[in-house]
């Protein structure tokens, strides 16, 4: 996730006009001295004359990593449609200072600070599952926010209903009201393997800071089955789902920042094989190592909360530890792999199919378990009521059981909606009538139109560039003379439609304001 304060776009060209002012000053400076040297002028290749660095011959290397570029160039192209941007709102409180209550309360600070509701704007990436409208994502993009936008690649923009969060592997589905969208195809993340490329699509922008939108990086995938203990912390010590986290990530030296949460790590067939959720970093920024959820988990958990509303987990009903040296010795294991039954839930659907501490889980169904993430998220993507084979080592012995998986019990996870639009749409704007003493004392040459007095932190008046002091003069083509004006003309273009303000600054300046309405 990434948050950040808002970039005006106005604010962004005049930066940079100047730099492309102080390159033209730099480059006539040099140009006046290489003149007054006079020096001979130097021959610039392919400008001034023939080449003199040799072309490369298409050999078959030359050939074969040309049709790896446009292999990457026809995945980018066909994935990077079913990519959305989402933004959030949430509102934060922060005291005097900003310091948390929990600071203060530990330095002895008695006094009563004076605590404000403030929004906060955040970011990620999404990816769309069905052409109805469903977007899978990460539940830290959007858990707790109380206004979710989507934006897609063809900058239409959408609020989202957020469907269902999971904590446990980070993962939600959010909806907006489209159709006939691009879906993408998440693939089997079985087969993806150690070395091979893929393609991370993301968003690292946001807001009004969209030059980083919908970028495309490259890498290969450097490991499969990574724990990162990262998703258990997010959890009350008191919560029982905090033991039911899975983290068996995909690896991957694709650059991934801040804003790709939720983006797809794309094979070279096209393939949604992850959903990029985190980095371990030093710096905040990408640094060679991205961790996916892998993508059949993936769609195990947004079936579910598409269907449910929330994840109905299975349950082995086990408590498992990594297997090491040690423990292979003892049990006598072929190799350093499985999973150690170290106890057992109440009414576990192990225990009663003959399963014993010291067991060493093997295998599900014929598939080999390396590790504990690896089991987790194998018995993850099953149902509960299925029955599945569990093959185990025991002390040297294999033995084979069916157990018919059970359903946990998680704790239900708030889900806050966003909020019904107001009767009167609220663009964030607070106007006050304008009287001649007014305006020539804001040094308005007239008292026309209506004063923006405030406008709200991050809302869409806010957001589109609209400032205290200036003067609202029009909504639409209705001119406007008093609030009451500005309220009936907002009302008549109604909620979701797209509004223009057209305002003037103390200068005689006009600026104009195109604005959704909530």
């Amino acid at each position: 996730m990434v948050h950040g304060g808002r970039v005006r776009r106005m604010s962004r060209k005049r930066v940079a006009v100047a730099l492309i002012a102080a390159l033209a000053i730099a480059a006539g400076g040099f140009t006046a001295g290489f003149l007054w040297s006079r020096k001979p002028p130097v021959q610039v290749s392919g400008l001034d004359g023939p080449a003199r660095v040799p072309v490369v011959t298409p050999t078959g290397a030359v050939r074969q990593a040309a049709g790896l570029s446009d292999a990457f160039v026809q995945i980018a192209q066909a994935v990077t449609p079913s990519v959305v941007r989402i933004e959030t709102q949430r509102t934060i409180s922060r005291g005097d200072g900003f310091a948390p209550r929990w600071m203060r309360d530990f330095q002895g600070d008695t006094a009563a600070p004076e605590w404000e509701e403030l929004p906060e704007l955040a970011g990620g990436t999404g990816i769309i599952l069905s052409g109805d409208g469903y977007i899978l994502t990460n539940n830290h993009v959007v858990s707790g926010a109380q206004r979710v936008t989507v934006s897609l690649s063809d900058k239409r923009r959408y609020q989202a209903e957020v469907v269902g969060i999971d904590p446990t592997t980070d993962l939600a589905v959010i909806r907006v009201a489209a159709s006939s969208l691009p879906a993408a195809r998440l693939g089997d993340s079985d087969d993806a393997r150690v070395g091979e490329w893929v393609l991370a699509v993301g968003n690292p922008g946001f807001g009004d800071a969209e030059t980083l939108d919908f970028t495309v990086t490259s890498g290969i995938i450097s490991a499969k089955g990574r724990p990162l203990q990262a998703l258990g912390q997010a959890f009350d010590l008191d919560d029982p789902s905090a033991d039911f986290t899975i983290e068996d990530f995909i690896q991957t030296d694709a650059a991934i920042n801040p804003g790709n949460s939720g983006g797809p790590l794309v094979s070279l067939s096209g393939m949604v094989i992850g959903i990029n959720t985190a980095i371990a970093t030093s710096t905040g920024f990408n640094q060679g190592y991205g961790f996916a959820v892998p993508a059949n988990l993936a769609r195990r958990v947004a079936r579910d909360l598409i269907r449910h509303g929330r994840v109905r987990r299975p349950l082995l009903g086990v408590s498992i530890a990594e297997i090491d040296p040690e423990d292979a010795e003892v049990y006598g294991l072929p190799s350093i792999a499985g999973a150690l039954v170290q106890d057992f839930a109440a009414e576990s659907p192990a225990e009663t199919a003959g399963m014993r501490r010291h067991d060493v889980i093997v295998a599900v169904d014929g598939r080999t378990v390396e590790r504990v993430g690896h089991l987790q998220r194998v018995i993850a993507q099953r149902e509960p009521g299925d029955t599945v084979r569990i093959s185990i080592f025991r002390y040297g012995n294999t033995m084979d059981f069916a157990v018919r998986l059970a359903e946990a019990r998680l704790r239900p996870q708030p889900v806050i909606r966003s909020p019904d639009p107001p009767t009167l749409p609220d663009l964030g704007l607070q106007l006050a009538d304008l009287d001649r003493a007014t305006a020539r004392s804001m040094g308005f040459a007239d008292a026309t139109g209506v004063l923006v007095a405030d406008v709200a932190p991050l809302s869409p008046a806010d957001r589109k560039g609209v400032e205290p002091g200036m003067r609202l003069i029009a909504v639409g083509n209705r001119a406007v003379a008093s609030t009451n004006d500005a309220r009936a003309a907002l009302r008549a273009i109604g909620s979701g439609r797209v509004v223009s303000l057209l305002l003037a600054l103390t200068d005689g300046r006009t600026f104009i304001a195109n604005v959704r309405q909530p």
